[in-house]
């Protein structure tokens, strides 16, 4: 909450010193001033704002003279001043060169203001060297830190010399007021000339040898409004003469108060005397230069000599030996390749990274790296320029790297032609990781990779697959089943590279762990057997990702799934040739493995539905007892296999007890087995003790039960009558095998089988076409079935028990 209150107090005062800085300029239409950060120009009166161009989101630098500065002078010298700087904007408008600072919106003047924007600036040389009027209190910690290293001055000097060299040559102008307040570093750190109020125009422009009207300094104007003395030749403060030495001089002051701490050699306190009494003194005496740099201190004295002739010109200047350093040299490349062809250009950034190592990282980042985007334009460029945009990220903070370069990235992300682009960021991946925010992970990154994957190129593939399992943890569930999955399947399937294919089951492999178990289930393990190869590389690769399935915890991988979907794959692989001893034997242990969870697993479940089986059995058992118990009778026949005796003999109590225990079966066991079932069913449907062989025969062949066993019994018996005569005993047995009407009554009801009932009159269906003494034996069954003894109700229980 108080980083909230800190952010909401700082915009709150920036916005309400704008409202009371720019009301009504007509700059603030098109541009929007967000913060204040530094001064320049005469007097530091100009107060720099940072900004962007409302149309366009444009980056830009609001230069703003607040009137109310002047308020403590008289009316004739704030008009006076007004106009001053008024006229060195609009010259500055006018001018168009690199070392010239850029304006981009002429200057807008309101009532309480004037205003102008250029292009994005950092500072005045004169807030660097110390000089911090009109700059924000605090100041910014980039200001704060901000130190000019060797290649900072050797550079801007060298800026500095162009810049006049043009304006002498070309424009045909003097600036007269060279000095730190007029020199502004922008965001690049290129040095630009700024602050032309005091210009002078040449009256022959055409001439070659052009020439500029006298100027004399005035003790009664403001000294705002006139040339900073302590800049000022000697022979234009004295002897008014306009020349191009006057510059010279100038730029040597200025390399002077760059090593003083931002301080001319020779004080004069904006006092005319005083100036006039240095320069007397340095006719004579040259000031110590010890404090300036070895290199620069012969080139400083001559730039500082009381005689004009004396002096260097811009050219000589810039042909010093100083200037003779590879960084320098560097930095005057770039900004010149515009002029260069693509294999120059190749070639350049080649040895680009060696001479970086050499130079401070802010130079690099600020002003090197500018450059190297320029170039990104070019699609062809882009693989010799992206190695030194990653060289330069190796030294980044995450803030640096946020506002500097992943701005210039996201472009280049989505160039695939040439593959050298892709993979040479699949090859800084981890850089990337740890410097970019998660949010451009997703939204930049990814999609970069899933488009890698479809290029086709073998070592961009490989690296892109090796590079995916270090990202999968960004990787979303719906992106990963519809965008990265789909996508390495392809990728396998259709690929004839051996080694891409391995990588690809090396990959999942990796992936599985950030997989969901259903995901793995659904598009994995289906996917696996479709792969068309039976390599050794790509079995072992398949062997890997199924070793990895089963052994992480979260993926069950039930028996149905081995026993239907693995198992069928891996067992013909176990006889591939191709394989050696080694692979053999991890293949094999991987279905041995597998088989044996799958007979574990089933044996554990089959004792238990057999436990289950018996427990219900029991029960069963259980409860019929307690039946019988109550009733005194048996509710249900057990029936089992009829034992076929040729030589028993049916007569009496003994055949009646025979038949009784042959009629028992298992209801309960024919309930459990299937195959029992059917046979009981059928019986009971269509059972009689019609003795009907053809019947009895086709609904029961196995096993062997009462009905086939009786009728082959009666068969028997009746092929044994053909041949003598019918006895009393055979009648009985007959008589026995139709059951007396109460008997059967009684057995019927036991057995549940009451439609079933047989009746004593019935013949049997078999006997129906018989000869006449067929008829006649059962005839005299019939008439002997009263000798039979009737068995009481206790005998019949007796029997069944």
């Amino acid at each position: 909450m108080d980083v909230l209150n800190k952010f909401r107090s700082t915009v709150t005062s920036t916005m309400s010193q704008l409202s009371t800085v720019l009301p009504g300029n007509p700059v603030t239409r098109e541009y929007e001033a967000t913060k204040h950060i530094a001064s320049a120009g005469v007097g530091l009166l100009w107060k720099i704002y940072s900004g962007y161009k409302k149309s366009t989101q444009q980056s830009a630098s609001i230069f703003v003279l607040e009137k109310r500065q002047l308020d403590k002078w008289s009316k004739t010298e704030r008009e006076h001043i007004i106009e001053v700087v008024k006229k060195g904007v609009a010259q500055l408008a006018r001018l168009k060169h690199p070392q010239i600072l850029t304006v981009q919106h002429t200057l807008e003047e309101s009532r309480e203001s004037l205003a102008f924007a250029t292009e994005p600036v950092f500072c005045s040389l004169a807030n660097v060297l110390g000089k911090l009027e009109n700059t924000p209190q605090p100041l910014s910690k980039s200001l704060q830190d901000y130190n000019l290293f060797d290649i900072d001055i050797k550079y801007g000097l060298m800026q500095l010399g162009q810049g006049l060299a043009f304006l002498h040559n070309d424009a045909k102008l003097l600036h007269h007021n060279l000095c730190p307040e007029n020199v502004v570093i922008n965001e690049q750190g290129a040095w630009k000339i700024f602050g032309f109020d005091f210009c002078s125009q040449s009256i022959n422009p055409v001439d070659p040898n052009p020439t500029w009207p006298s100027w004399e300094y005035k003790v009664d104007v403001h000294p705002w409004a006139q040339p900073t003395l302590d800049y000022l030749a000697p022979e234009s403060g004295c002897d008014h003469i306009q020349i191009k030495a006057n510059d010279m001089y100038s730029l040597g002051v200025l390399i002077f108060a760059i090593y003083n701490k931002g301080n001319a050699p020779l004080q004069s306190n904006h006092e005319w005397s005083t100036y006039k009494r240095n320069l007397q003194e340095m006719k004579y005496n040259t000031p110590k230069i010890s404090i300036v740099d070895a290199a620069l201190r012969d080139p400083v004295k001559l730039l500082l000599s009381f005689r004009p002739e004396d002096r260097p010109d811009e050219h000589e200047f810039l042909k010093i030996e100083y200037f003779n350093d590879v960084g320098v040299k560097t930095l005057n490349y770039l900004d010149s390749l515009f002029q260069w062809d693509n294999l120059q250009k190749s070639q350049f950034y080649k040895g680009l990274p060696q001479i970086m190592e050499k130079l401070p990282h802010r130079i690099c980042l600020k002003r090197i790296l500018p450059c190297l985007v320029k170039d990104c334009v070019n699609p062809v460029m882009i693989p010799f320029v992206l190695p030194n945009i990653f060289y330069v990220c190796e030294n980044c903070t995450k803030d640096e790297f946020v506002h500097h370069i992943l701005p210039c990235l996201k472009p280049i992300m989505k160039v695939h032609e040439p593959v050298q682009v892709p993979f040479i960021f699949l090859q800084k991946m981890e850089l990337l990781l740890k410097l970019a925010p998660l949010e451009d992970l997703k939204s930049d990154i990814l999609p970069m990779l899933y488009k890698t994957l479809e290029l086709d190129s073998k070592p961009v593939q490989e690296t892109c697959l090796s590079v995916i399992p270090s990202l999968a943890t960004l990787v979303e569930g719906p992106s990963m089943k519809n965008a990265l999955l789909p996508r390495i399947k392809r990728l396998c399937l259709s690929t004839s590279d051996l080694s891409v294919r391995v990588k690809c089951l090396v990959c999942i492999g990796k992936l599985i762990e950030y997989l969901d178990r259903w995901l793995v289930l659904d598009d994995i393990i289906p996917f696996l057997p479709q792969i068309p190869s039976k390599d050794p590389a790509v079995i072992m690769g398949i062997l890997g990702v199924y070793r990895i399935i089963l052994s992480h915890k979260k993926m069950y991988i039930t028996k149905e799934t081995m026993a239907l979907s693995i198992l069928p794959f891996l067992i013909p692989m176990c006889i591939e040739n191709t394989l050696t001893l080694n692979q053999f034997n991890v293949l094999i242990s991987i279905v041995k493995e597998m088989i044996s969870s799958v007979e574990t697993e089933h044996r554990a479940k089959l004792q238990q539905l057999n436990e289950q089986h018996r427990s219900i059995s029991n029960s069963l058992t259980l409860e019929n007892g307690t039946i019988t118990k109550s009733n005194g009778l048996t509710n249900e026949f057990q029936f089992e296999s009829f034992v076929e005796k040729p030589s028993m003999q049916l007569s009496g109590s003994n055949e009646i007890t025979q038949i009784t225990n042959s009629l028992s079966f298992n209801y309960e066991k024919s309930k459990t087995k299937q195959s029992q079932d059917l046979p009981f069913r059928t019986f009971q449907q269509d059972f009689t003790l019609t003795p009907s062989v053809e019947k009895s025969n086709k609904n029961n062949p196995v096993p062997k039960d009462l009905t086939s066993s009786l009728i082959d019994s009666n068969i028997n018996q009746i092929s044994w009558s053909n041949q003598i005569k019918p006895t009393s005993s055979s009648l009985s047995q007959s008589k026995s095998m139709g059951f007396e009407n109460k008997s059967m009554n009684l057995q019927s009801r036991l057995s549940g089988f009451e439609n079933n009932s047989v009746n004593p009159q019935m013949k049997p269906m078999s006997l129906h076409n018989s000869a006449n003494n067929w008829n006649d034996l059962w005839i005299k069954q019939e008439e002997t079935q009263s000798q039979v003894k009737q068995l009481s109700l206790s005998d019949i229980n007796d029997l069944l028990n």
